[in-house]
């Protein structure tokens, strides 16, 4: 393995350069220039953390077996899993079942900005948990949930018209003719922002072909 190019892959972002790691066999190799699981990620971010432990003498032994030992059942799992398994329809993050990173679907239409939402006010749609800011917000979703959540399951909308999926930040968001459009990042939002039409008509082509 290339522990250098491990130590030096940036691990946020949404692509990385998979033949310099040689983790193949850990990293499906669709996900190559993608978005990719979180729990490779965090596979990646554990392998790093025990190359570093394992040439600096002030770790101990037991810190080493340890890191060692979650690095096997994590590998196990990712192993077992079918390499082309479907995608959740709807973005979550890591062992989570809160969409659109915990904020208020239905704010975005009411108050024009992204706002948290709180588990005083939630609702299930769809097998998954959206919050709310007040009752009034989540009276409403629960009354049309189609119509407020977001497109695409909250995936990147940008990376849904090039035909994948990414994880979507709720500061960079868009109504278009009463649909919300989520996107990872403000640089993906430009972009996203010089032909949105074309790359809606994109993007509802691919859904939901891309969670495949």
């Amino acid at each position: 393995m290339n522990t250098n190019a491990l130590a030096q892959c940036d691990f946020s972002e949404v692509s990385c350069d998979w033949e310099s790691l040689g983790t193949e066999a850990i990293l499906s190799p669709s996900n190559k220039g993608r978005a990719w699981d979180p729990s490779r990620q965090a596979l990646a971010k554990g392998i790093q953390l025990m190359t570093y432990s394992s040439n600096n003498a002030s770790v101990s032994r037991f810190s080493v077996n340890v890191v060692f030992s979650v690095l096997i059942l994590l590998a196990a799992v990712i192993l077992a899993a079918p390499a082309q398994a479907a995608k959740d329809p709807v973005y979550t993050g890591l062992f989570s079942s809160v969409a659109v990173s915990g904020h208020d679907p239905v704010a975005y239409f009411r108050e024009g900005k992204p706002v948290e939402g709180s588990s005083d006010f939630e609702a299930e749609y769809e097998g998954y948990t959206y919050r709310f800011s007040n009752q009034a917000n989540l009276d409403d979703f629960v009354a049309d949930p189609a119509a407020y959540a977001p497109q695409y399951g909250g995936y990147c909308a940008w990376a849904v018209s090039q035909g994948y999926t990414a994880s979507a930040d709720p500061d960079n968001w868009t109504i278009v003719d009463g649909k919300l459009y989520l996107n990872f990042n403000d640089d993906v939002q430009a972009t996203w922002e010089t032909d949105i039409p074309g790359f809606i008509e994109k993007a509802d082509t691919n859904w939901p072909t891309v969670l495949q």
